[in-house]
């Protein structure tokens, strides 16, 4: 993976009040931690930040004043409504350093006809050096069939990676889509459980009402003939 580097300024002023005006500068305060070193709290270029961190588990070059470290986003927080970045925690890593490090799993493919798919798990742990670790993990699920289980150690790994989950933990179920008539079925027992009448439709017609309303029409076109 790429390391991506940033420019980040020392930070000497804290609370909710130096926050905000970091951030209406187009910056996002973050602190940088680890290796029993103490917590560094600086200041990243907001929109340099943004595009970093669209990659997954990105390695990130910080220099600051002059002398660069790497490290790894710990946790990110975003505000919900605006999409942009509130702060980052930031931890050190070495060269050659073995991590781990949850690796999003990207499903590729479609599955046989009538078929299910379940992701048990979006992403799974991997062990993996600091400067290669996997953005994503592709697993292919085409023309699977209905019984078909992928387990983590089913999962083609990059070379120099391992799993850092139990090798039979289930990733993904291939089974048998229900039809129509099972799901109401199954519905109906679920509502019948909890006590839950069934829904009539007062406006539909009984098989009795249709008959009649039939029988009237016939009376009717005999009567105008």
């Amino acid at each position: 993976m790429p390391e991506v580097k940033l420019t980040a300024e020392v930070r000497t002023e804290f609370g909710k009040g130096a926050a905000r005006r970091i951030r209406r500068a187009h910056k996002v305060p973050a602190v940088l931690y680890g290796h029993g070193t103490d917590p560094i709290h600086i200041t990243l270029p907001g929109h340099e930040t943004l595009l970093a961190l669209r990659t997954n588990n990105a390695l990130l070059s910080i220099d600051v004043d002059g002398t660069s470290q790497l490290a790894l986003p710990k946790q990110v927080q975003r505000d919900p409504l605006k999409h942009t970045i509130e702060h980052v925690d930031l931890v050190l890593v070495r060269r050659g350093e073995l991590v781990t490090v949850d690796v999003a799993i990207l499903v590729e493919g479609e599955a046989a006809p009538e078929t299910l798919v379940v992701i048990d798990h979006t992403s799974i742990p991997v062990e993996a050096d600091a400067t290669a670790i996997p953005t994503e993990i592709v697993v292919s699920i085409e023309g699977l069939r209905a019984g078909t289980q992928i387990l983590a150690k089913d999962v083609k790994l990059p070379e120099g990676s391992t799993l850092g989950i139990d090798p039979d933990a289930l990733i993904i179920n291939i089974t048998g889509a229900q039809s129509e008539a099972a799901l109401e079925a199954e519905l109906a027992e679920a509502e019948a459980e909890l006590g839950i009448e069934p829904t009539i439709n007062e406006d539909a017609e009984t098989p009795d009402e249709a008959a009649e309303g039939e029988s009237s029409e016939e009376s009717t076109n005999s009567e105008q003939s």
